[in-house]
């Protein structure tokens, strides 16, 4: 991790460079990828390069047609169905 010289655009907050895990859906497939980030302390934001955004979108195209040769199948997904509703706001 190494501190950025630029500020967190949606509070301000200090912005931290790190390797982060960004979960990718295209159609009814998703791919876990690992990219560097800039990620605010205070809210969390993600601020991706435009490197790491053609990637992403790349590998989202490629979930989408299917292609997914050269990506490691990583154990099984499933769909929760039976979550509870929210409580009534008065």
């Amino acid at each position: 991790m190494k501190a950025s010289d630029e500020i967190c655009p949606v509070c301000g907050g200090e912005l931290v460079t790190k390797r982060v895990e960004k979960l990718l859906r295209g159609g009814d497939d998703m791919a876990v990828a690992f990219a560097t980030a800039d990620v605010c302390q205070r809210c969390g934001e993600r601020l991706y390069s435009p490197e790491a955004v053609r990637f992403f979108e790349k590998i989202r195209t490629r979930l989408a047609n299917r292609e997914t040769s050269g990506f490691v199948p990583l154990g099984n997904s499933f769909q929760v169905t039976d979550v509870p509703s929210a409580p009534a706001t008065p």
